[in-house]
C-alpha cells in the first residue's frame, strides 16, 4: 500500500483541524483512493482506512454522507465499520443505498436497523438481493403493509415458520398480499390451506389455479430429468463408448491424442470419444467426465479443460457439443470465457485431485 497508506495517515492527522469543506474534500479523496485499490488492501490496511472513514463521517454534513453511501454501497470489500455507521444513519438518504444494496453489511446490523429505525429504513432493507430469516421476522412484524408486501415479493427472502405465520395473518383482508404470499413456492402446505380459508373468492380461485399449474410443471420437469439421467447414465456403459475407448487408447499409445484430435471429435459430434479422451487425459473416471460435460453449469467443464490445458476454442467446442446433444441454450457460453481465462491450472488440478483419489489407478501409458 505504501504511499496511499502514508496519505491516509496524513488525512487522519488533519481531520480535527480541517473546515467542513476541507473534510468533505478529504472524504471524496479517500473514497477515490479506496475504490481504486480496495481489492489489493489487506485486512489490516482496510481496518486503518475504516477508522479514518468513521472519523470523517462523524464530522461531515448529510449530503456528503449520502454521496459516500451511494459510492460505497456496491463495493464487495467495503470497510465494515463505516458501512454499519451509514446503515444506522437516521437520514434515509444516507442509509438507503447501504441498507438496500451492500452485500458485506452484516446481518446483526440489519436486524438492529429493522428493529429500531423508520419505516423507510425497513422498506430499503426489504429490497435487498437476499434476506435471511432473522431479518424477515422483524420486517413482517414491524413493517407497514407496503414493507410486508415488498418483503413477500422478494425472491431472495427466506422466512421462518414464525415469519410465514405472520405473513398469513397479515394477509387477511389484503388480496394483493394474500396473492403474493400464496404464490410463494416455499410457503408450507398447512399455511397455504389457512391462507386459502381466509382469502376472498377471487384470490382463492387464482391461487388454486396457480398451484395446479405448478404441480403440472413439476411433474413434467421430474419426468424430463429422469429421462435425461437414464440416458446419460447409459453412455459410459454403451457399446459405442466401449468402441470409443479403444480408439482413444490406440491414439494415446501412438502419441496422437492431441488438442487437435479433441477438436475433430467435437466438430464431428463424437461425444463418446470426447468423454473417453478427457477421462484418459485427466486421469479420472469416465463417469465423472460424463457428468461434468453434461452439467448445465459450464464452469464444471472449464475446470476440467483448464486442468488438461485445453485452449478456449477447444473448450467452447466441447461445451457446444453437449449443448446440442441435450438441447440446451448456448447463450451463456461466451460469458464463460472470462471465467476460463481467470482460472488457474493449479486450482483446476486441485479440484480434479479429489476425483482421482476416488478411482482405481489409471492404466494410461506414461
Amino acid at each position: 500500500m505504501g504511499a496511499p497508506l502514508a496519505l491516509i495517515r496524513e488525512l487522519d492527522s488533519t481531520i480535527s483541524h480541517a473546515s467542513d469543506l476541507r473534510r468533505a474534500a478529504m472524504l471524496r479523496h479517500l473514497t477515490d483512493l479506496y475504490l481504486l485499490g480496495a481489492e489489493e488492501f489487506s485486512d489490516d490496511e482496510i481496518d486503518i482506512v475504516d477508522d479514518v472513514f468513521v472519523r470523517l463521517v462523524a464530522t461531515i454534513e448529510e449530503s456528503s454522507r449520502a454521496l459516500l453511501s451511494i459510492r460505497i454501497a456496491g463495493v464487495a470489500k467495503a470497510p465494515p465499520k463505516v458501512l454499519r455507521m451509514l446503515a444506522c444513519d437516521d437520514a434515509i438518504e444516507v442509509a438507503s443505498p447501504v441498507l438496500s444494496q451492500s452485500e458485506p453489511l452484516d446481518i446483526e446490523t440489519l436486524v438492529v436497523c429493522a428493529a429500531g429505525k423508520s419505516q423507510e429504513h425497513l422498506l430499503a432493507i426489504s429490497r435487498r438481493k437476499s434476506l435471511p430469516e432473522a431479518v424477515t421476522d422483524v420486517l413482517v412484524e414491524r413493517g407497514d403493509p407496503q414493507i410486508v408486501l415488498s418483503t413477500a415479493r422478494n425472491p431472495g427472502a427466506r422466512f421462518s415458520s414464525k415469519g410465514f405465520g405472520l405473513l398469513v395473518k397479515r394477509s387477511h383482508g389484503n388480496d394483493e398480499l394474500a396473492s403474493c404470499v400464496g404464490a410463494r413456492a416455499d410457503l408450507p402446505p398447512q399455511l397455504f390451506e389457512q391462507l386459502l380459508a381466509a382469502a376472498s373468492q377471487t384470490v382463492r380461485a387464482k391461487l388454486e389455479a396457480e398451484r395446479e399449474h405448478a404441480r403440472d410443471d413439476i411433474s413434467r420437469a421430474v419426468s424430463e430429468v429422469s429421462e435425461q439421467i437414464a440416458s446419460r447414465a447409459a453412455i459410459t456403459r454403451s457399446p459405442a463408448f466401449a468402441a470409443a475407448q479403444i480408439v482413444v487408447e490406440s491414439l494415446d499409445k501412438a502419441k496422437q491424442l492431441s488438442v487437435a484430435k479433441l477438436d475433430d471429435f467435437a466438430k464431428a459430434g463424437r461425444f463418446e470419444e470426447i468423454v473417453a479422451a478427457l477421462a484418459l487425459m485427466a486421469n479420472i473416471p469416465a463417469e465423472v467426465v460424463e457428468r461434468t460435460v453434461n452439467d448445465t453449469n459450464a464452469e464444471s467443464v472449464l475446470v476440467l479443460a483448464k486442468a488438461v490445458e485445453l485452449p478456449w476454442e477447444t473448450t467452447r467446442n466441447i461445451i457446444a457439443l453437449a449443448a446440442r446433444r441435450y438441447r440446451r441454450s448456448m447463450a451463456d457460453v461466451e460469458k464463460a470465457m472470462a471465467s476460463f481465462q481467470r482460472l488457474r491450472p493449479s486450482t483446476a488440478q486441485q479440484i480434479l485431485d479429489f476425483h482421482r483419489t476416488r478411482k482405481r489407478p489409471s492404466s494410461r501409458t506414461q
